[in-house]
């Protein structure tokens, strides 16, 4: 399958490459990326296995993630889209895509985020045969909870996942 790719003002959502290897475990080695994931680094084997996830998504499920590159420089900065990752959590989101965005620390702040999520979002109101899309953030990330507001979302619960307390939101497609 083809990844499309999404382009913005400033940003280029196209398919991973191995070269973005190096770009993404330098993230998954500071703290202020990390906080919110799982609170801990991640080696360069375990940022490859999410690479491979993140591509393993498309043939499966018809979607997945996107890298986010910044178009001035060509610079890997992040990832963005949707999973389906059969989470054992109550209550279930399993059939409904999963949004998510993690950007470098360094581009916090700059609108990149909501820039990379609004197009991926866009893409997913023209292409998901159902409106619902859900996104699971930790309660205390302040800056995600406020764009997952900003896009839309909704907190409809909240739950433990792995020992810990997430904020499950949906939102449903204009329309």
């Amino acid at each position: 399958m083809d990844i499309p790719v999404l382009e913005t003002a400033r940003l280029r959502l196209r398919a991973n490459y191995a070269a973005d290897l190096e770009g993404f475990t330098a993230m998954w080695q500071q703290p202020e990326f990390y906080n919110y994931l799982g609170a801990k680094p991640l080696s360069e084997e375990e940022v490859w296995t999410k690479l491979l996830r993140h591509l393993g998504l498309w043939p499966l499920c018809g979607y997945g993630y996107w890298a986010v590159e910044e178009k001035a420089t060509g610079r890997f900065i992040g990832a963005v889209g949707f999973g389906e990752w059969q989470r054992a959590l109550t209550p279930s989101l399993k059939g409904y895509p999963e949004v998510g965005w993690v950007l470098a620390p360094h581009t916090h702040g700059q609108g990149y985020a909501t820039e990379a999520a609004r197009a991926a979002l866009a893409w997913g109101d023209a292409h998901f045969a159902q409106p619902r899309t859900v996104c699971v953030i930790a309660p205390a990330n302040a800056p995600s909870l406020r764009l997952a507001a900003k896009l839309g979302y909704q907190e409809f619960s909240r739950a433990l996942y792995k020992g810990n307390a997430i904020v499950l939101l949906e939102r449903f497609a204009p329309g």
